[in-house]
Protein backbone atom coordinates (compact mmCIF):
# COMPACT_ATOMS: atom_id res chain seq x y z
CA UNK A 1 0.00 0.00 0.00
CA UNK A 2 1.56 3.47 -1.29
CA UNK A 3 0.64 6.49 1.83
CA UNK A 4 1.74 9.80 1.30
CA UNK A 5 2.12 11.85 4.28
CA UNK A 6 1.85 16.03 3.22
CA UNK A 7 2.87 19.10 5.62
CA UNK A 8 0.45 21.96 4.23
CA UNK A 9 2.50 24.88 3.27
CA UNK A 10 1.29 27.35 5.59
CA UNK A 11 3.51 30.33 6.81
CA UNK A 12 2.61 33.03 9.39
CA UNK A 13 6.07 34.43 9.72
CA UNK A 14 6.12 33.54 13.78
CA UNK A 15 8.63 31.26 14.93
CA UNK A 16 9.28 30.06 11.36
CA UNK A 17 11.60 33.66 11.06
CA UNK A 18 14.46 31.22 13.57
CA UNK A 19 14.71 28.41 10.65
CA UNK A 20 13.14 25.84 8.83
CA UNK A 21 11.25 23.34 10.79
CA UNK A 22 11.39 19.53 10.27
CA UNK A 23 7.58 18.07 10.15
CA UNK A 24 8.15 15.47 13.35
CA UNK A 25 4.42 14.07 13.50
CA UNK A 26 5.80 12.44 9.97
CA UNK A 27 9.24 10.70 11.47
CA UNK A 28 6.70 9.49 14.44
CA UNK A 29 3.77 8.70 12.63
CA UNK A 30 5.81 7.39 9.52
CA UNK A 31 8.25 5.12 12.39
CA UNK A 32 4.60 3.62 13.72
CA UNK A 33 3.73 2.49 10.33
CA UNK A 34 6.85 1.05 9.05
CA UNK A 35 7.24 -0.58 12.70
CA UNK A 36 3.58 -2.42 11.55
CA UNK A 37 4.93 -3.33 7.56
CA UNK A 38 3.80 -0.41 6.08
CA UNK A 39 6.86 0.80 3.88
CA UNK A 40 6.13 2.42 1.63
CA UNK A 41 5.75 5.94 2.70
CA UNK A 42 6.55 9.13 0.67
CA UNK A 43 6.95 12.39 2.52
CA UNK A 44 5.89 15.90 0.55
CA UNK A 45 6.79 19.38 2.89
CA UNK A 46 4.92 21.90 0.95
CA UNK A 47 6.18 24.18 3.70
CA UNK A 48 9.52 24.14 3.23
CA UNK A 49 9.66 23.86 -0.43
CA UNK A 50 6.71 26.13 -0.43
CA UNK A 51 4.59 23.80 -3.13
CA UNK A 52 2.25 25.62 -4.10
CA UNK A 53 -1.68 23.71 -5.27
CA UNK A 54 -0.71 22.83 -8.41
CA UNK A 55 2.53 21.32 -7.99
CA UNK A 56 1.25 19.35 -5.03
CA UNK A 57 -1.40 18.01 -7.64
CA UNK A 58 1.64 17.17 -9.96
CA UNK A 59 3.09 15.30 -7.50
CA UNK A 60 0.15 12.91 -6.24
CA UNK A 61 -1.22 12.72 -9.78
CA UNK A 62 1.77 11.24 -10.40
CA UNK A 63 2.26 8.75 -7.22
CA UNK A 64 -1.09 7.41 -7.65
CA UNK A 65 -1.00 6.51 -3.49
CA UNK A 66 -3.99 4.52 -1.60
CA UNK A 67 -3.72 6.96 1.56
CA UNK A 68 -2.80 10.62 1.83
CA UNK A 69 -1.88 11.82 5.28
CA UNK A 70 -2.39 15.06 6.45
CA UNK A 71 -1.54 17.22 10.04
CA UNK A 72 -2.92 20.72 11.06
CA UNK A 73 -2.31 22.83 13.87
CA UNK A 74 -5.73 25.50 13.81
CA UNK A 75 -4.10 28.18 11.60
CA UNK A 76 -3.16 25.48 9.06
CA UNK A 77 -6.64 23.56 9.08
CA UNK A 78 -7.61 25.37 5.85
CA UNK A 79 -4.43 24.33 3.99
CA UNK A 80 -4.96 20.80 4.95
CA UNK A 81 -8.31 20.79 3.96
CA UNK A 82 -7.18 21.71 1.09
CA UNK A 83 -4.19 19.00 0.50
CA UNK A 84 -7.04 16.66 1.24
CA UNK A 85 -9.26 18.32 -1.53
CA UNK A 86 -6.58 18.14 -4.44
CA UNK A 87 -5.69 14.65 -3.24
CA UNK A 88 -9.32 13.97 -3.91
CA UNK A 89 -9.71 15.54 -7.19
CA UNK A 90 -6.30 14.06 -8.53
CA UNK A 91 -6.52 10.15 -6.49
CA UNK A 92 -10.31 10.06 -6.04
CA UNK A 93 -9.91 6.26 -4.68
CA UNK A 94 -6.93 7.15 -2.12
CA UNK A 95 -8.31 7.76 1.67
CA UNK A 96 -7.90 10.83 2.88
CA UNK A 97 -6.37 11.47 6.56
CA UNK A 98 -6.53 14.25 8.65
CA UNK A 99 -5.48 14.20 12.17
CA UNK A 100 -3.54 16.85 14.69
CA UNK A 101 -4.85 19.29 17.81
CA UNK A 102 -7.36 21.14 15.78
CA UNK A 103 -9.37 17.96 14.08
CA UNK A 104 -9.27 15.88 17.19
CA UNK A 105 -11.39 18.89 19.08
CA UNK A 106 -13.25 20.41 15.99
CA UNK A 107 -13.73 17.29 14.18
CA UNK A 108 -17.53 18.41 13.62
CA UNK A 109 -16.24 22.36 11.81
CA UNK A 110 -14.02 20.12 9.59
CA UNK A 111 -16.18 17.69 8.23
CA UNK A 112 -19.16 20.39 7.70
CA UNK A 113 -16.89 22.39 6.01
CA UNK A 114 -14.39 19.45 4.39
CA UNK A 115 -17.41 16.85 3.21
CA UNK A 116 -14.30 15.68 1.07
CA UNK A 117 -12.19 14.08 4.09
CA UNK A 118 -12.26 10.41 4.24
CA UNK A 119 -11.63 10.35 8.04
CA UNK A 120 -10.31 12.00 11.08
CA UNK A 121 -7.88 10.90 14.10
CA UNK A 122 -8.50 11.93 17.06
CA UNK A 123 -5.80 12.01 19.68
CA UNK A 124 -2.28 10.82 19.29
CA UNK A 125 -2.06 9.31 15.83
CA UNK A 126 0.55 6.25 16.19
CA UNK A 127 -1.77 3.42 17.25
CA UNK A 128 -4.83 4.93 15.50
CA UNK A 129 -3.17 5.09 12.35
CA UNK A 130 -1.87 2.06 12.25
CA UNK A 131 -5.50 0.10 13.33
CA UNK A 132 -7.33 2.61 10.41
CA UNK A 133 -4.40 1.68 7.63
CA UNK A 134 -4.64 -1.83 8.91
CA UNK A 135 -8.64 -2.23 8.10
CA UNK A 136 -8.41 -0.14 5.18
CA UNK A 137 -5.36 -2.53 3.80
CA UNK A 138 -7.59 -5.79 4.81
CA UNK A 139 -10.97 -4.12 2.70
CA UNK A 140 -12.57 -3.78 6.38
CA UNK A 141 -13.05 -0.15 5.40
CA UNK A 142 -15.71 1.13 5.42
CA UNK A 143 -17.44 -1.46 6.88
CA UNK A 144 -16.13 -1.84 10.10
CA UNK A 145 -15.13 2.00 10.77
CA UNK A 146 -17.46 2.15 13.64
CA UNK A 147 -15.01 -0.44 15.86
CA UNK A 148 -11.79 1.82 14.84
CA UNK A 149 -10.88 3.60 18.45
CA UNK A 150 -10.45 7.71 18.06
CA UNK A 151 -11.98 8.10 14.38
CA UNK A 152 -14.48 10.51 13.41
CA UNK A 153 -16.36 10.52 9.89
CA UNK A 154 -19.20 11.19 7.65
CA UNK A 155 -21.97 8.74 6.77
CA UNK A 156 -24.47 10.42 4.99
CA UNK A 157 -24.95 13.58 6.18
CA UNK A 158 -24.67 12.69 10.32
CA UNK A 159 -20.82 13.16 11.73
CA UNK A 160 -20.00 9.88 13.40
CA UNK A 161 -17.58 9.97 16.10
CA UNK A 162 -16.21 6.29 17.44
CA UNK A 163 -15.41 5.82 21.11
CA UNK A 164 -12.17 7.51 21.99
CA UNK A 165 -8.83 5.73 21.47
CA UNK A 166 -6.34 5.07 24.93
CA UNK A 167 -2.93 7.42 24.96
CA UNK A 168 -0.01 5.79 23.63
CA UNK A 169 1.40 3.81 26.94
CA UNK A 170 4.79 2.41 25.83
CA UNK A 171 5.83 5.70 24.30
CA UNK A 172 9.76 3.93 23.98
CA UNK A 173 7.92 1.34 21.69
CA UNK A 174 8.07 4.31 18.63
CA UNK A 175 10.62 3.82 16.83
CA UNK A 176 10.77 7.62 14.82
CA UNK A 177 11.83 7.41 11.15
CA UNK A 178 13.72 10.39 10.48
CA UNK A 179 14.77 9.22 7.31
CA UNK A 180 11.62 10.14 5.49
CA UNK A 181 12.38 13.97 5.78
CA UNK A 182 14.70 15.75 3.39
CA UNK A 183 17.44 16.61 5.73
CA UNK A 184 19.15 19.38 3.81
CA UNK A 185 16.53 21.82 3.91
CA UNK A 186 15.99 22.43 7.77
CA UNK A 187 18.53 24.87 8.84
CA UNK A 188 18.78 26.74 12.38
CA UNK A 189 19.48 30.22 11.44
CA UNK A 190 21.50 31.63 14.74
CA UNK A 191 23.62 28.77 14.18
CA UNK A 192 23.69 27.66 11.06
CA UNK A 193 23.19 24.00 11.36
CA UNK A 194 20.38 21.54 10.59
CA UNK A 195 17.70 21.48 13.31
CA UNK A 196 16.02 18.97 14.54
CA UNK A 197 12.72 18.44 16.95
CA UNK A 198 12.30 15.08 19.03
CA UNK A 199 10.04 14.31 21.83
CA UNK A 200 10.69 13.38 25.36
CA UNK A 201 7.58 12.97 26.77
CA UNK A 202 4.14 13.58 26.34
CA UNK A 203 1.32 15.70 28.41
CA UNK A 204 1.23 18.54 30.96
CA UNK A 205 0.07 18.30 34.26
CA UNK A 206 -0.76 21.79 34.53
CA UNK A 207 -4.00 23.71 33.30
CA UNK A 208 -3.44 26.77 31.81
CA UNK A 209 -6.80 28.34 30.40
CA UNK A 210 -5.16 29.33 27.09
CA UNK A 211 -3.48 26.37 26.34
CA UNK A 212 -4.97 22.95 24.66
CA UNK A 213 -1.69 20.70 24.75
CA UNK A 214 -2.84 19.47 28.47
CA UNK A 215 -6.21 18.59 26.61
CA UNK A 216 -4.62 16.76 23.45
CA UNK A 217 -2.40 14.62 25.41
CA UNK A 218 -4.26 14.19 28.67
CA UNK A 219 -2.14 12.20 30.87
CA UNK A 220 2.16 13.02 31.48
CA UNK A 221 3.95 10.43 30.46
CA UNK A 222 7.96 10.39 29.63
CA UNK A 223 10.57 8.69 27.44
CA UNK A 224 13.47 6.78 28.72
CA UNK A 225 16.32 8.93 28.44
CA UNK A 226 18.38 6.56 26.97
CA UNK A 227 16.19 5.87 24.77
CA UNK A 228 15.74 9.59 23.38
CA UNK A 229 19.48 10.28 23.22
CA UNK A 230 19.84 7.04 21.00
CA UNK A 231 17.43 9.01 18.75
CA UNK A 232 19.28 12.34 19.13
CA UNK A 233 22.73 10.38 18.90
CA UNK A 234 21.27 8.66 15.40
CA UNK A 235 19.98 12.02 14.31
CA UNK A 236 24.01 13.28 14.45
CA UNK A 237 25.44 10.15 12.99
CA UNK A 238 22.88 10.15 10.38
CA UNK A 239 21.72 13.21 9.80
CA UNK A 240 24.06 15.75 10.45
CA UNK A 241 22.03 17.75 13.00
CA UNK A 242 23.85 19.90 15.31
CA UNK A 243 20.64 21.97 16.88
CA UNK A 244 17.85 20.31 18.61
CA UNK A 245 14.81 21.75 20.28
CA UNK A 246 12.88 19.20 23.20
CA UNK A 247 8.97 19.14 21.53
CA UNK A 248 7.78 18.65 24.70
CA UNK A 249 5.57 21.60 26.89
CA UNK A 250 7.74 20.74 29.40
CA UNK A 251 10.95 18.58 29.35
CA UNK A 252 12.49 19.39 32.76
CA UNK A 253 8.76 18.75 35.16
CA UNK A 254 10.32 15.12 35.77
CA UNK A 255 13.21 16.36 37.49
CA UNK A 256 15.04 13.14 37.63
CA UNK A 257 14.42 11.77 34.39
CA UNK A 258 15.42 15.44 32.97
CA UNK A 259 18.52 14.77 34.95
CA UNK A 260 19.13 11.29 33.39
CA UNK A 261 18.78 12.73 30.02
CA UNK A 262 21.46 14.80 30.43
CA UNK A 263 24.22 12.82 31.89
CA UNK A 264 23.56 10.54 29.64
CA UNK A 265 23.96 13.49 26.43
CA UNK A 266 27.46 14.10 28.52
CA UNK A 267 28.32 10.64 29.11
CA UNK A 268 28.06 10.22 25.21
CA UNK A 269 29.88 13.33 24.40
CA UNK A 270 26.87 14.60 22.26
CA UNK A 271 27.34 18.24 23.74
CA UNK A 272 30.43 18.83 21.65
CA UNK A 273 28.46 17.69 18.88
CA UNK A 274 24.80 19.43 18.92
CA UNK A 275 23.54 22.08 21.15
CA UNK A 276 20.07 22.43 22.08
CA UNK A 277 16.93 24.25 23.74
CA UNK A 278 13.55 23.54 25.59
CA UNK A 279 10.77 25.52 26.30
CA UNK A 280 9.86 25.34 30.37
CA UNK A 281 7.94 26.89 33.09
CA UNK A 282 9.44 29.76 35.72
CA UNK A 283 8.94 27.62 38.45
CA UNK A 284 11.19 24.76 37.51
CA UNK A 285 14.20 27.17 36.93
CA UNK A 286 13.49 28.00 40.52
CA UNK A 287 13.54 24.90 41.59
CA UNK A 288 16.93 24.10 39.40
CA UNK A 289 19.31 26.49 40.29
CA UNK A 290 21.82 23.95 41.71
CA UNK A 291 21.44 22.23 38.49
CA UNK A 292 21.38 25.01 35.48
CA UNK A 293 25.35 24.78 35.46
CA UNK A 294 25.10 21.41 34.79
CA UNK A 295 22.31 21.29 32.27
CA UNK A 296 24.73 24.23 30.25
CA UNK A 297 27.17 21.25 30.70
CA UNK A 298 25.00 18.83 28.90
CA UNK A 299 24.24 21.38 25.30
CA UNK A 300 21.42 23.38 26.99
CA UNK A 301 21.52 26.84 25.32
CA UNK A 302 18.29 28.14 24.80
CA UNK A 303 15.29 28.34 27.42
CA UNK A 304 12.47 29.92 26.25
CA UNK A 305 10.34 30.65 29.52
CA UNK A 306 6.64 30.92 29.54
CA UNK A 307 6.60 34.22 31.55
CA UNK A 308 3.25 35.13 29.31
CA UNK A 309 2.62 38.24 31.82
CA UNK A 310 4.46 41.13 33.15
CA UNK A 311 1.30 41.74 34.97
CA UNK A 312 0.20 39.34 37.81
CA UNK A 313 -3.82 39.70 37.02
CA UNK A 314 -2.60 38.26 33.59
CA UNK A 315 -0.80 35.67 35.20
CA UNK A 316 -3.92 34.76 37.25
CA UNK A 317 -6.14 34.69 34.75
CA UNK A 318 -3.81 32.49 32.78
CA UNK A 319 -3.95 30.29 35.36
CA UNK A 320 -0.29 30.18 35.89
CA UNK A 321 0.77 29.87 39.02
CA UNK A 322 3.36 32.20 39.13
CA UNK A 323 4.30 35.59 40.15
CA UNK A 324 5.57 38.47 38.59
CA UNK A 325 8.65 38.46 40.57
CA UNK A 326 9.47 34.88 39.97
CA UNK A 327 10.33 35.64 36.08
CA UNK A 328 13.00 38.36 36.94
CA UNK A 329 14.40 35.87 39.19
CA UNK A 330 14.35 32.89 36.92
CA UNK A 331 16.15 35.12 33.68
CA UNK A 332 18.57 36.14 36.43
CA UNK A 333 19.35 32.49 36.87
CA UNK A 334 19.39 31.52 33.52
CA UNK A 335 21.57 34.35 32.60
CA UNK A 336 23.94 33.51 35.61
CA UNK A 337 24.34 29.61 34.14
CA UNK A 338 25.60 31.02 30.49
CA UNK A 339 22.14 29.68 28.99
CA UNK A 340 20.04 32.75 26.77
CA UNK A 341 16.66 33.19 27.64
CA UNK A 342 13.93 34.07 25.92
CA UNK A 343 11.20 35.84 27.41
CA UNK A 344 7.56 35.20 26.30
CA UNK A 345 4.79 37.58 26.50
CA UNK A 346 1.13 37.13 25.50
CA UNK A 347 -0.38 40.69 24.73
CA UNK A 348 -3.71 41.13 22.92
CA UNK A 349 -6.34 40.00 25.28
CA UNK A 350 -9.56 42.69 25.10
CA UNK A 351 -8.18 44.20 28.04
CA UNK A 352 -4.98 45.69 26.62
CA UNK A 353 -4.40 48.85 26.73
CA UNK A 354 -1.05 51.21 25.28
CA UNK A 355 -0.03 51.17 29.02
CA UNK A 356 0.00 46.80 29.55
CA UNK A 357 1.66 46.92 26.40
CA UNK A 358 4.53 49.53 27.85
CA UNK A 359 4.53 47.88 30.79
CA UNK A 360 5.81 44.19 28.78
CA UNK A 361 8.06 46.84 27.38
CA UNK A 362 9.72 48.09 30.43
CA UNK A 363 9.63 44.76 32.01
CA UNK A 364 11.76 42.95 29.31
CA UNK A 365 14.06 46.21 29.48
CA UNK A 366 14.60 45.14 33.59
CA UNK A 367 14.55 41.87 33.09
CA UNK A 368 16.89 42.19 30.54
CA UNK A 369 16.59 38.45 28.94
CA UNK A 370 18.68 37.59 25.15
CA UNK A 371 15.81 37.37 23.58
CA UNK A 372 11.90 38.75 23.65
CA UNK A 373 8.82 37.49 22.01
CA UNK A 374 5.38 39.36 22.05
CA UNK A 375 3.16 36.71 21.07
CA UNK A 376 -0.68 38.41 19.87
CA UNK A 377 -2.97 36.26 22.09
CA UNK A 378 -4.35 33.40 20.10
CA UNK A 379 -8.26 31.86 21.60
CA UNK A 380 -7.68 28.33 20.71
CA UNK A 381 -11.22 27.51 20.11
CA UNK A 382 -11.34 24.48 22.17
CA UNK A 383 -9.79 26.04 25.71
CA UNK A 384 -11.33 27.36 28.58
CA UNK A 385 -10.40 30.71 28.25
CA UNK A 386 -12.14 30.51 25.01
CA UNK A 387 -15.45 29.70 26.39
CA UNK A 388 -14.99 32.10 28.96
CA UNK A 389 -14.36 34.84 26.24
CA UNK A 390 -17.64 34.15 24.61
CA UNK A 391 -19.50 37.00 21.89
CA UNK A 392 -16.16 39.03 22.56
CA UNK A 393 -14.30 36.56 20.34
CA UNK A 394 -15.27 37.92 16.49
CA UNK A 395 -12.91 36.31 13.83
CA UNK A 396 -13.51 32.80 12.93
CA UNK A 397 -11.21 32.85 10.11
CA UNK A 398 -8.52 30.42 11.67
CA UNK A 399 -5.72 30.53 9.14
CA UNK A 400 -5.06 33.69 11.16
CA UNK A 401 -4.75 32.49 14.58
CA UNK A 402 -1.53 32.48 14.39
CA UNK A 403 0.10 34.16 17.42
CA UNK A 404 1.26 37.08 15.20
CA UNK A 405 -2.68 38.55 14.03
CA UNK A 406 -4.52 40.09 16.43
CA UNK A 407 -7.89 38.06 17.05
CA UNK A 408 -9.14 39.77 20.19
CA UNK A 409 -9.69 43.81 19.71
CA UNK A 410 -8.63 45.27 22.80
CA UNK A 411 -11.33 48.23 23.85
CA UNK A 412 -9.23 50.61 24.66
CA UNK A 413 -7.26 50.51 20.61
CA UNK A 414 -8.00 48.76 17.65
CA UNK A 415 -6.19 46.13 15.80
CA UNK A 416 -3.23 48.06 13.84
CA UNK A 417 -2.29 50.15 16.58
CA UNK A 418 -2.12 47.17 18.85
CA UNK A 419 0.33 45.65 16.09
CA UNK A 420 1.94 48.98 15.83
CA UNK A 421 2.86 48.65 19.33
CA UNK A 422 3.78 45.71 19.55
CA UNK A 423 6.28 45.87 16.84
CA UNK A 424 7.52 49.35 18.61
CA UNK A 425 8.76 46.86 21.55
CA UNK A 426 10.39 44.83 18.77
CA UNK A 427 11.84 48.06 17.60
CA UNK A 428 12.94 49.75 20.78
CA UNK A 429 13.99 46.01 22.74
CA UNK A 430 16.31 44.88 19.58
CA UNK A 431 17.48 48.39 18.72
CA UNK A 432 19.03 48.49 21.76
CA UNK A 433 20.63 44.83 21.99
CA UNK A 434 21.83 45.37 18.32
CA UNK A 435 23.94 48.43 19.29
CA UNK A 436 24.91 47.72 22.88
CA UNK A 437 24.47 43.76 23.78
CA UNK A 438 24.98 41.34 21.01
CA UNK A 439 28.40 42.73 19.48
CA UNK A 440 29.61 43.38 22.48
CA UNK A 441 28.72 41.20 25.62
CA UNK A 442 30.75 37.88 26.11
CA UNK A 443 33.11 35.68 23.29
CA UNK A 444 33.15 33.09 21.22
CA UNK A 445 29.38 30.88 21.29
CA UNK A 446 27.64 33.53 23.13
CA UNK A 447 28.94 35.88 20.68
CA UNK A 448 27.99 34.24 17.62
CA UNK A 449 24.63 32.47 18.88
CA UNK A 450 23.06 35.86 19.43
CA UNK A 451 24.45 37.71 16.58
CA UNK A 452 22.96 34.66 14.43
CA UNK A 453 19.23 35.63 16.37
CA UNK A 454 20.16 38.94 15.06
CA UNK A 455 21.09 37.88 11.64
CA UNK A 456 17.23 36.09 11.55
CA UNK A 457 15.69 39.13 13.04
CA UNK A 458 17.03 40.95 10.42
CA UNK A 459 16.47 38.77 7.42
CA UNK A 460 12.74 38.29 8.67
CA UNK A 461 12.31 42.28 8.82
CA UNK A 462 14.14 42.77 5.67
CA UNK A 463 11.96 40.35 3.64
CA UNK A 464 8.80 41.47 5.50
CA UNK A 465 7.70 38.36 6.68
CA UNK A 466 8.36 38.52 10.37
CA UNK A 467 4.75 38.81 12.28
CA UNK A 468 3.51 38.55 8.04
CA UNK A 469 3.77 42.54 7.70
CA UNK A 470 4.11 42.63 4.04
CA UNK A 471 0.94 40.97 4.15
CA UNK A 472 -0.66 42.86 6.36
CA UNK A 473 0.56 45.88 4.65
CA UNK A 474 2.19 47.34 7.70
CA UNK A 475 5.67 49.30 7.14
CA UNK A 476 5.63 51.36 10.54
CA UNK A 477 3.64 53.99 12.04
CA UNK A 478 2.42 55.37 9.51
CA UNK A 479 1.21 52.91 7.88
CA UNK A 480 -1.65 51.85 11.04
CA UNK A 481 -4.59 53.17 8.95
CA UNK A 482 -3.94 51.12 5.81
CA UNK A 483 -3.25 47.93 7.67
CA UNK A 484 -5.39 45.27 6.67
CA UNK A 485 -5.34 41.58 8.49
CA UNK A 486 -7.57 40.30 5.90
CA UNK A 487 -10.00 38.05 7.66
CA UNK A 488 -12.24 36.12 6.33
CA UNK A 489 -15.58 37.10 7.24
CA UNK A 490 -17.32 34.21 5.61
CA UNK A 491 -15.92 32.25 7.90
CA UNK A 492 -18.27 31.04 10.55
CA UNK A 493 -18.28 28.13 13.65
CA UNK A 494 -21.16 25.39 11.83
CA UNK A 495 -24.24 24.46 13.31
CA UNK A 496 -22.89 20.90 14.02
CA UNK A 497 -19.87 22.38 16.78
CA UNK A 498 -22.01 24.62 17.88
CA UNK A 499 -24.30 22.34 19.11
CA UNK A 500 -21.25 20.00 20.27
CA UNK A 501 -19.88 22.57 22.35
CA UNK A 502 -23.52 23.64 23.81
CA UNK A 503 -23.81 19.81 24.69
CA UNK A 504 -20.61 20.11 26.09
CA UNK A 505 -21.23 22.41 28.51
CA UNK A 506 -24.83 21.40 29.49
CA UNK A 507 -22.89 18.37 30.27
CA UNK A 508 -20.61 20.54 32.33
CA UNK A 509 -23.68 22.29 34.03
CA UNK A 510 -25.07 19.36 35.25
CA UNK A 511 -22.22 18.21 36.70
CA UNK A 512 -21.67 21.15 38.28
CA UNK A 513 -25.26 21.21 39.63
CA UNK A 514 -24.48 17.29 40.97
CA UNK A 515 -21.48 18.67 42.94
CA UNK A 516 -22.96 21.58 44.22
CA UNK A 517 -26.34 19.48 45.55
CA UNK A 518 -23.96 17.00 46.99
CA UNK A 519 -22.16 20.18 48.85
CA UNK A 520 -25.38 20.69 50.02
CA UNK A 521 -27.07 17.34 50.84
CA UNK A 522 -23.36 17.13 52.98
CA UNK A 523 -24.10 20.29 54.44
CA UNK A 524 -27.19 19.76 55.72
CA UNK A 525 -26.71 16.69 57.32
CA UNK A 526 -23.89 18.33 59.17
CA UNK A 527 -26.26 20.80 60.34
CA UNK A 528 -28.70 17.92 61.41
CA UNK A 529 -26.00 16.08 63.13
CA UNK A 530 -24.81 19.02 64.77
CA UNK A 531 -28.39 20.12 65.93
CA UNK A 532 -28.86 16.79 67.39
CA UNK A 533 -25.68 17.19 69.58
CA UNK A 534 -27.54 20.09 71.58
CA UNK A 535 -31.04 18.56 72.57
CA UNK A 536 -31.92 17.59 75.61
CA UNK A 537 -32.27 13.86 77.03
CA UNK A 538 -35.27 12.50 75.23
CA UNK A 539 -35.13 13.97 72.42
CA UNK A 540 -36.86 17.55 73.00
CA UNK A 541 -35.48 21.08 72.19
CA UNK A 542 -36.51 22.64 75.65
CA UNK A 543 -32.91 23.09 76.81
CA UNK A 544 -31.47 24.61 73.50
CA UNK A 545 -31.45 27.86 74.79
CA UNK A 546 -29.83 26.87 77.95
CA UNK A 547 -27.00 24.57 76.38
CA UNK A 548 -26.61 26.48 73.14
CA UNK A 549 -22.51 27.59 73.88
CA UNK A 550 -22.24 23.71 74.71
CA UNK A 551 -20.19 21.74 71.94
CA UNK A 552 -18.91 18.13 72.15
CA UNK A 553 -15.16 17.92 71.45
CA UNK A 554 -14.10 17.08 67.81
CA UNK A 555 -12.87 13.36 68.58
CA UNK A 556 -15.97 12.70 70.93
CA UNK A 557 -18.59 13.39 68.12
CA UNK A 558 -16.96 11.28 65.68
CA UNK A 559 -16.51 8.70 67.90
CA UNK A 560 -20.55 8.50 69.09
CA UNK A 561 -21.91 8.98 65.17
CA UNK A 562 -19.24 5.86 64.63
CA UNK A 563 -20.98 4.24 67.47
Amino acid sequence: MKIVLVHPNYHSGGAEIAGSWPAAWVAYIGGALKSAGFDDITFIDAMTHNIEDDALADKLRDLQPDVVGVTAITPSIYKAERVLEIAKQVCPDALGVLGGVHATFMYKQVLSEAPWIDVIVRGEGEEIIVDLLRAYDEGRWPADRKSIKGIAYKDGTEIIATQAASTVKDLDAIEADWSLLDWGSYIYVPLGVRVAIPSMARGCPFTCSFCSQWKFWRDYRVRDPKKVVDEIEKLVNDHDVGFFILADEEPSINRKKFIQFCQELIDRGLPDKIKWGINTRVTDILRDEDLLPFFRKAGLVHVSLGTEAAAQLKLDLFNKETKVEDNRRAIQLLRDADIFTEAQFIVGLDNETPETLEETYRYAREWNPDLANWSMYTPWPFTPLYQELGDKVEVFDFDKYNFVTPIMRPEAMDRAELLDRVMNNYRRFYMIKALFHYPWRGTGFRRRYLLGCLKAFAKAGFARTFYDLGKVGYTGPQSKKKVDFHFDDSRKIAPAQIADWEAAADRAARAKERREAVRAQGKARAEERNAAKVMACGGGTEQMEDTAEFRLPEDAGQARENA
